[in-house]
C-alpha cells in the first residue's frame, strides 16, 4: 500500500456520506475518469472515504474498468480509524 496514488483531494463530495445508494453509486460511478488516467501505468490506485457505500461500489467498478483497459487488477479494501472517525479504503494492484 505505500505506492498507492491516493485519488483524494480533488472534489467536495470526497468526504461526503451520501443519503442514498444510488448517489453512493453515482459518484462512485463518476470516478472512472480518474481511475483509468492510471490504469496501465503499472500505479496501483486508491480512494478513501467516510462512506462504505461508495467503496462497496468501487470494489464492484474496478474490476469492470480494469477488465475495459486490458488490464489486471486485484482488489484491496481496510477500513481504519482515525480520531474516532472512520475511513474506508480501497485500492488496485496493478498485476504484471
Amino acid at each position: 500500500m505505500d505506492n498507492v496514488k491516493w485519488l483524494n483531494g480533488g472534489y467536495k463530495e470526497d468526504n461526503r456520506i451520501f443519503d442514498s445508494e444510488f448517489e453512493a453509486k453515482e459518484w462512485a460511478d463518476a470516478l472512472y475518469s480518474d481511475f483509468v488516467a492510471y490504469f496501465g501505468n503499472q500505479n496501483d490506485i486508491g480512494y478513501a472515504s467516510l462512506d462504505e457505500k461508495v467503496i462497496k461500489y468501487l470494489a464492484a467498478f474496478l474490476p469492470q474498468w480494469a477488465d475495459y483497459n486490458n488490464v489486471q487488477v486485484e482488489v484491496c479494501a481496510e477500513k481504519i480509524k482515525i480520531d474516532g472517525q472512520t475511513i474506508y479504503k480501497i485500492w488496485s494492484q496493478q498485476k504484471i
